[in-house]
């Protein structure tokens, strides 16, 4: 026979298990910043700028191509920094020579200490033609398979020239289409929108590829373009965030900016509230 008390329990326990349940399916994405923001003077003060960042409520950095530089030692100091801040690096910008056979070793190494999970190939450097963008693919692809033996994953980041089309194919449709689902689409909204492109169409079209994103605007007129802050462009942020989090498979939100009329670090600032104002 049930006791009250054991079924007191049961709806107790029941309850917490809905709970969990609501609460996994409204995952919170975390809001990164790619630190090419602070361009100017994370080179002169790396430590204190992470920390300032940090400090903000960022919750992740992700690291531009001049990281590559570094030595393992220098990498480790690094990632002693964001333990202590409990700040984890979310990604690396890369140049194509990352993704070279004779490199992977090293982008490996160096990404496994600063904790990565994406590898970015964030530049193809000069490429002829549709058949030179399949062969950007091929080189994603063979990237991938090694990132992914090492724990890590590849991604690619468009620029406005991968939507403008070459023959009638747009180049971005060419990496898509030739990578494999190990390779994520990292979409750099304001780019895609001064292209004429509608992000949230490449979201649905691409589902479960859209796993990190680069929350930067875009604005048409004078004195504005890239220079307007997160949220004062084009960009339909709200939809966005629909299409990204039901059917993109988004992991990562990512705060870049190319500048504005503020400081850099004032800047970053202002567009992480102006994000946690928009998206909630």
């Amino acid at each position: 026979m049930w006791s009250t008390e054991s079924i007191s329990r049961r709806s107790f326990l029941a309850a917490a298990a809905a709970a969990s349940a609501a609460s996994a399916a409204k995952k919170k994405i975390p809001l990164i910043l790619e630190l090419y923001s602070v361009r100017d003077i994370l080179p002169k003060d790396l430590f204190g700028v992470v920390r300032a960042v940090a400090k903000m409520g960022y919750e992740g950095v992700e690291f531009y191509s001049a990281y590559y530089a570094w030595k393992p030692d220098y990498a480790k100091e690094v990632r002693k920094l964001l333990d202590d801040l409990k700040l984890p690096c979310a990604s690396t910008h890369n140049g194509a020579n990352a993704f070279a056979p004779e490199n992977i070793a090293r982008s490996i190494e160096l990404n496994q200490i600063l904790g990565s999970k994406f590898i970015v190939m964030a530049s193809a450097g000069k490429v002829d033609g549709i058949d030179g963008w399949k062969k950007v693919a091929d080189q994603l692809n063979q990237g991938a398979a090694k990132f992914k033996a090492a724990g890590m994953r590849a991604a690619y980041h468009n620029h406005a020239a991968e939507f403008k089309p070459i023959g009638g194919v747009k180049p971005l449709e060419v990496l898509a289409k030739n990578t494999t689902k190990d390779v994520a689409l990292q979409l750099d909204v304001g780019t895609c929108v001064e292209a004429g492109s509608d992000p949230v169409a490449w979201i649905n079209q691409h589902p479960g590829r859209i796993n990190t994103i680069h929350c930067k605007d875009w604005g048409k007129g004078p004195d504005k373009g890239y220079k307007v802050l997160f949220g004062d462009g084009d960009s339909p942020w709200k939809k966005i965030f629909q299409a990204a989090e039901k059917k993109g498979g988004v992991e990562h939100y990512i705060i870049e900016q190319e500048g504005s009329a503020y400081s850099s670090i004032d800047t970053v600032e202002r567009c992480l509230k102006a994000f946690r104002k928009i998206h909630g």
